[in-house]
């Protein structure tokens, strides 16, 4: 480590200030995110700090550390630094995520991150120009994983709106309704003024148009396209059970550990081959997951076991739409009763049309894979950089080398 790196606590170097409490009531919805300490909790019509900062938990989530890249309102539950001339201030958030400070808990009832025994920590910071150096760096590999995250939520919005046309709102049925001079349910009165004034707006081809019928049936779940059916969940799916597995029994390893909140770890050992479906069964209840690759779903959740050839993903989008959680069975601890999600009927189209949409939909969730592994290689190589280069371990022209291969 060459001799410009200065040794210095963090109290001299980026003291922390307090928050200031701001009640949900008395907040107005405006462009200015609240932060908690567990991130953004709201937004108000004007911020407490005028500048971009950084959010550190003070009480509940401790030592967690946020970037606020626009004006903000941190709580009374958080600190927070703001710029300074001696400081880059995304060098000193990378500086504070290496510190631990989560593990600086203070208060044994109610957690909490002591100000002092924070600032008295020992730090070593390079001159200013090393600090944004290092700072591009990491932040050019935060950024394309954010930029990532924003191109799948669009590609997920993307699907979701296509399956909603076809399958929840039959708009194909209805424009083939139109053409055809059949009636058109009350239900979808609205669609079909819609595509009567614009009937160009669905914009499908005409070999999709007329894998589509063209007119209406009764059913017990109200009009539906003909020849299509109601079924109930459980002939089409079995929801199995997740298996225990404790944290201290885990090995790391490639493979994500599902439970009801999400990706809650690791392990070696896979217990399901992906792509699958994740549904919260305890704790997180009715929550739904998509799974590219092989998973280790544990026993607070179900994961998707289907009876018939239908797109998995059909299945997804369907379950997402669902809420499962007001289908909760106990009531001392939130839970969801399989049989009572079997009970519920969905609509279900023929084979053909069901086909049609994965071969449609197939791109997408090609993209989706690919932008998820992708962040997945640079999120492993941001937490490798990391320390080494907020601890000098690794000098700026090693890592940009690292960096330009991994771009």
């Amino acid at each position: 480590m060459g001799g410009e790196w200065m040794e210095t606590t963090v109290g001299e170097y980026c003291p922390f200030a307090y928050g200031k409490n701001l009640p949900e009531k008395k907040r107005e919805k405006g462009p200015y995110q609240v932060y908690g300490s567990n991130g953004p909790v709201g937004s108000h019509n004007k911020p407490l700090v005028e500048n971009p900062g950084i959010v550190i938990g003070r009480k509940g989530t401790v030592g967690a550390v946020h970037y606020a890249a626009q004006p903000f309102w941190p709580i009374d539950t958080t600190f927070y630094v703001t710029k300074a001339e001696h400081r880059d201030l995304r060098f000193t958030y990378y500086l504070l995520k290496s510190l631990g400070l989560e593990h600086m808990n203070a208060d044994s009832a109610v957690p909490g991150l002591n100000r002092d025994a924070a600032h008295a920590r020992k730090i070593l910071v390079p001159r200013l120009d090393e600090q944004r150096a290092i700072a591009h760096i990491l932040g050019t590999l935060d950024d394309k994983i954010e930029l990532n995250r924003q191109m799948n939520r669009t590609l997920e919005a993307m699907a979701q709106a296509l399956f909603k046309s076809w399958f929840i709102d039959f708009d194909p049925v209805v424009v083939n309704a139109l053409r055809a001079g059949n009636p058109i349910p009350e239900k979808f009165a609205q669609r079909a003024a819609h595509y009567r004034d614009n009937p160009d707006a669905l914009r499908l081809p005409e070999d999709i148009l007329r894998q589509f019928p063209d007119r209406f049936q009764d059913s017990k779940l109200g009009p539906i396209p003909e020849g299509w059916s109601n079924i109930k969940i459980g002939d089409l799916l079995d929801l199995a059970y997740g298996k225990a597995l404790p944290k201290k029994s885990r090995k790391p390893g490639l493979y994500p550990v599902y439970g009801s909140g999400g990706i809650g770890g690791y392990h070696k050992e896979y217990l399901i081959k992906g792509p699958g479906i994740i549904v919260g069964r305890k704790g997180t209840v009715g929550s739904v997951y998509w799974e590219d690759e092989n998973f280790f779903p544990i026993d607070t959740v179900f994961y998707v076991k289907t009876k018939q050839p239908i797109p998995l993903y059909w299945v997804y989008l369907m379950l997402s739409r669902m809420d499962i959680k007001s289908m909760g069975a106990d009531s001392a601890v939130p839970g969801v009763n399989r049989n009572t999600v079997y009970a519920h009927e969905w609509i279900l189209p023929p084979t053909p049309a069901l086909d049609l949409f994965r071969d449609f939909i197939q791109t997408t969730i090609n993209k989706l894979q690919k932008n998820r592994k992708e962040s997945d290689v640079l999120i492993s190589l941001r937490d490798t950089l990391l320390p080494k280069l907020i601890s000098g371990e690794l000098r700026v022209p090693d890592a940009e080398k690292l960096l330009e291969d991994a771009l």
